[in-house]
């Protein structure tokens, strides 16, 4: 990320991804994890992985995890049961990035600040569970939830209505290309994350404006 001495406006309202932007996520520990309760060999799952329609649709809320594991013994030619699924699926969660959240709570104390991420009902019960500290937020909008996921910009359009604010008055942190350049599309001010040094640099020159 190249902010370079030129920063736009302060922003009303953050909004924030949750991979890799605020929680490290690992998909090779997922297939690490199948790989050792399958026997199958963990380049299989490396090498045929794809966030295709059924993902997508996974997180859309459209298609249960029964379901999309169905299509991933399917795609990987591998049977286990779907305890074994899910446990690996929930594998994929690291910690939280360091240095993020003592900013986020300072953040949120004078202003609004949000959450929105691509995600499906099985890893929003894990994350909700297992890192409480995520209630920092004012609200998580949950892709799988909602029905709507970025990139789409009718996605930010409706979360920017939902948070009350212009998609011109909101900062918005992700990792993902698509996802930055459908925010911009949207209207938002838009910072593509690449280390959590990047989170942290964006977050602590809001920090350092004061009060908004």
């Amino acid at each position: 990320m190249n902010t370079n001495s030129l920063w736009p406006e302060r922003p009303k309202a953050l909004l924030l991804d949750l991979g890799t932007v605020v929680l490290d996520v690992d998909f090779r520990r997922t297939f690490r994890a199948w790989a050792n309760t399958s026997g199958a060999p963990e380049r299989r799952f490396f090498e045929r992985w794809k966030t295709d329609h059924h993902y997508e649709q996974h997180e859309l809320g459209a298609l249960t995890f029964k379901d999309y594991a169905q299509h991933l013994a399917s795609r990987f030619d591998v049977d286990m049961s779907l305890t074994a699924w899910r446990n690996g699926w929930n594998d994929v969660f690291v910690e939280l990035l360091p240095g993020v959240l003592p900013l986020l709570e300072s953040l949120a104390k004078r202003m609004p600040v949000y959450c929105f991420t691509n995600t499906n009902a099985t890893h929003e019960a894990c994350w909700r569970r297992r890192y409480p500290e995520l209630a920092v937020f004012h609200h998580i909008f949950v892709s799988s939830r909602i029905g709507r996921r970025k990139p789409a910009e009718s996605a930010y359009h409706y979360v920017a209505d939902r948070m009350g604010f212009a998609p011109s008055d909101i900062w918005f942190l992700d990792d993902n290309r698509d996802n930055v350049e459908g925010a911009i599309n949207a209207g938002l001010i838009t910072f593509r994350i690449r280390t959590a040094d990047d989170v942290t640099r964006v977050l602590g020159h809001v920090l350092e404006g004061g009060k908004i």
